[in-house]
Parts: structure tokens; C-alpha cells; sequence
């Protein structure tokens, strides 16, 4: 059954004054868009289209193409910035251990559906001919599809062909907040681990399913599936990490955690009374600072009773 559209904002990412807005197609295969969303939002492009990456600027907009099986639009984003990796990230990168897509940019999620929805909720458009991985639209393009992600269909019967231009917006690459994102959301994971062997559980980071990967997971026992379960957010994609806990819920029946600074909770408690709202009554929130509040309050007590000798 096509799902409902999700009720938010359209095309709110709009340039300064005087400045125009790119939109660019980024087609990728549904196993490297579910990768990208489970690493933050991290997207590349090969050193072949260095001239687009130059050209890409924060707050362009990135229409989400996933190829076959599913063939079409599933969301939309907004580009935060972009910086150089020389690590394998993808499947066929870490599968040849070189890199294939070094070219990367962050982007921040403005809609998409979740993993199980894309076949049946994508936007159909017969304006795209997505044969490059990476390709800029022209304007009007792009924000009529912009306007109609969310629809049941979207189709123009007198289409326009998609036109590819070259970009001349020059965008001065930022690495230091990525690191910055990436230190502040390893530190919480090992932080929920140490909390976790405390109270004799089984921990792991990046455990492996069906739909990608969780943060971090807490099992009774080695072959139990996984009790607690935790996604953290630190400036990521907070809608992602919420249709991940739904499906460990569906699956397991866990409990289950966001963890995010407290600047996300209104977006997370908007997203649970709509789109998520079947385990609204079951998620609970986490403000990014309880958790070493609740390690250091958990490493007091054990010591406390250590030394009464209990």
C-alpha cells in the first residue's frame, strides 16, 4: 500500500538573496543509499566529476535517486559540506579495499521514505534519464520535484528533458566539523558500552541487520537478539535513526533509545506524532550530556558498594 504522504516543510532550504539555489540528482544502488544514511549521511562522487564537486555549495539541494529495483526518487536533502576520504566506505570499495568515490559532502535529511516504503512511495518522474551518478538540473526541474516528493505519483505528460549544465558556484571544502561529528558520536557509543558491561550485558557497536546498522546494542546473552538499542544522533539524520529502532522494535521488541542533544527533541517528538507514531509510547529520549552523567552516577555506585563489601 503506497503510504500517506509525510507532512513537511517543502523547499524551506532557500539561497541568500541574490544567489540561485543548484539541485542536483545523485543516483546511486539502494545498497549504497541505505550505507550512506547508516554513516551520517555521507555521500561521494569519483575524481572524474571533481569539476561538480567544486561546484557543489552548502545548502544545495540533493534529490535521493535510487536505481533498480526501486527506480526512482525516495527523498530529498540538503548539502552541509564537504571534505576528501581515503577510506572505503561503500560495499564495492571495501570489497576491492581501494577507493572508488573519494569525493564525499555530508547532507542533511529534509524528507525521505524509510528502507521498506521506497518501492511502493517513490516519486515517479518521467523527466529524469539518471545516467550519470552525479548531474546538476536546471531550476525549474528541480524544484518542481522538490514540491512533489511525498506525493503518491508525480508524472508530467508534456515533460521537458532533463537539462545538465556546468556549474560555477566554487565551495571552499570543511573537514574539522566532520571530525568533530564523527568524535562526539564514537565517544557516546563506547560510553553506552562501558554502561552496558557494567550491568553485565553483552554490548556491541554497529550491529548488523536487515536494514543497516545499529549504534549500539545490549544482549542478554551471546545468541539472544538484542535487548536494548541504541541510535545516536550528532547532527545526523534523525528520521533514519528513528525508522531503524521501528524495525529493531518490529523485529525484537527491544527497547529502544535515541540518544541526541537536546535541540532534536522537538524534531524527534514531530516525526513520533506522525510518521512514527506507532512507538511513540515505547522510544525513549536521551539528552546527549545524561549519558555520562549516567555512567559516572553508574561507576559511583559500583564502587560504593565495592567498598561496602556488597
Amino acid at each position: 500500500m503506497t503510504p500517506a504522504p509525510v507532512a513537511a516543510a517543502r523547499n524551506t532550504n532557500t539561497a541568500a538573496e541574490g544567489e540561485e539555489m543548484n539541485y542536483w540528482l545523485v543516483v546511486g544502488s539502494p545498497e549504497n543509499w541505505n550505507t550512506a544514511f547508516d554513516h551520517r549521511n555521507i555521500w561521494g562522487i569519483k575524481e572524474t566529476q571533481r569539476h561538480l564537486w567544486e561546484s557543489v555549495s552548502e545548502k544545495d539541494t540533493l534529490l535521493f535517486y535510487a536505481t533498480k529495483p526501486v527506480g526512482d526518487i525516495i527523498g530529498y536533502g540538503v548539502v552541509r559540506t564537504k571534505f576528501k576520504q581515503s577510506k572505503p566506505l561503500w560495499p564495492d570499495e571495501l570489497k576491492e579495499y581501494k577507493v572508488i568515490w573519494p569525493l564525499r559532502f555530508e547532507f542533511d535529511v529534509e524528507f525521505c521514505l524509510s528502507p521498506d516504503e521506497w518501492a511502493s512511495g517513490k516519486l515517479v518522474s518521467k523527466e529524469l534519464w539518471p545516467r550519470a551518478g552525479f548531474q546538476l538540473l536546471n531550476q525549474n526541474t528541480g524544484k518542481k520535484l522538490v514540491s512533489n516528493i511525498g506525493a503518491f505519483q508525480y508524472a508530467i505528460e508534456d515533460a521537458e528533458p532533463l537539462i545538465v549544465s556546468e556549474p560555477t558556484v566554487e565551495f571552499v571544502s570543511v573537514a574539522d566539523k566532520i571530525e568533530r561529528v564523527l568524535s562526539s558520536h564514537d565517544e557516546t557509543k563506547k560510553t553506552l558500552v562501558h554502561i552496558g558491561k557494567l550491568q553485565n550485558y553483552i554490548c556491541q557497536e554497529e550491529y548488523p541487520f536487515d536494514i543497516g546498522k545499529l549504534d549500539v546494542v545490549w544482549r542478554r546473552i551471546e545468541q539472544s537478539v538484542p535487548t536494548y538499542v541504541f541510535e545516536i544522533q550528532v547532527g545526523g539524520d534523525v528520521y533514519h535513526a528513528l525508522a531503524k529502532l521501528k524495525h529493531a522494535f518490529d523485529l525484537w521488541n527491544s527497547h529502544i533509545f535515541i540518544v541526541a542533544p537536546e535541540k532534536e527533541r522537538s524534531k524527534v517528538s514531530n516525526l513520533l506524532s506522525g510518521t512514527f507514531h506507532e512507538i511513540s509510547s515505547r522510544i525513549n529520549f536521551i539528552e546527549l550530556k545524561q549519558v555520562e552523567e549516567l555512567y559516572k552516577r553508574k561507576r559511583s555506585y559500583l564502587d560504593f558498594e565495592k567498598e561496602l563489601g556488597i
